[in-house]
């Protein structure tokens, strides 16, 4: 209510809405009129049957009927040019509103790029650029300081470590020979070992029989 008497008494309205209810209305205007063309189209083929059945018989009825034809025949051709024209309006609304809210996402979408850019500039992004490739040369540097060798400096005689090198394994192969040819026979130390325990054996039992001699007694 209070929206429409603002608008009546000029206020301000919505241009959404305001060309949406123009867009209604010229499309029930434009069902008006197609409902007058049906009108007017059957009103002529009637009047093209009666001059067809007077045309022999009744010549003056005849001629009335096309002049009745020709008339409506010139009505609908205003119907039919009027209608044109609102279409092309509606067209023409409808092109518009989509243009204004194409507008609209594209203003939206610029105010946030902005917002994202507000505290951007060329000059910023390249100092950062900047900044960031000297760290990363820095880091590199590092890293090949500590994966470099510690005898860095220090020469080796290529040749001398070439002998040393085949003089241990010699002395490797050598040994290795010599475990392949050790003997498969006992030492005569181990036989000693093992009579050991059978003396002491022998003395416990002997023992063993005098104790029981003498409680025998």
């Amino acid at each position: 209510m209070m929206a429409g008497i603002m608008s009546y008494f000029g206020g301000r309205r919505d241009p959404k809405q305001s060309s949406r209810d123009a867009i209604v209305t010229l499309r029930q205007q434009l069902q008006m009129i197609e409902k007058k063309e049906d009108y007017l189209q059957k009103k002529i083929d009637e009047e093209m049957k009666k001059a067809k059945q007077n045309a022999v018989s009744n010549k003056a009825a005849a001629t009335a009927a096309l002049r009745r034809k020709k008339v409506t025949e010139q009505e609908l051709e205003r119907l039919q040019n009027t209608r044109f024209q609102l279409e092309m309006q509606v067209n023409t609304l409808e092109s518009a509103s989509f243009n204004a809210e194409n507008m609209a996402a594209m203003k939206k979408a610029a105010g946030a790029l902005k917002d994202i850019h507000g505290k951007l500039s060329i000059d910023k992004v390249d100092q950062t650029m900047s900044e960031i490739q000297e760290q990363t040369q820095l880091a590199n540097e590092v890293s090949e300081a500590i994966s470099t060798s510690t005898y860095t400096g220090v020469e080796f005689d290529e040749d001398e470590l070439k002998q040393e090198l085949a003089e241990l394994e010699q002395e490797e192969l050598d040994a290795k020979l010599m475990q392949d040819h050790v003997p498969l026979h006992h030492p005569a130390g181990a036989s000693r070992v093992q009579e050991a325990p059978q003396a002491i054996e022998d003395d416990e039992e002997a023992q063993l029989k005098e104790l029981q001699a003498a409680l025998a007694m």
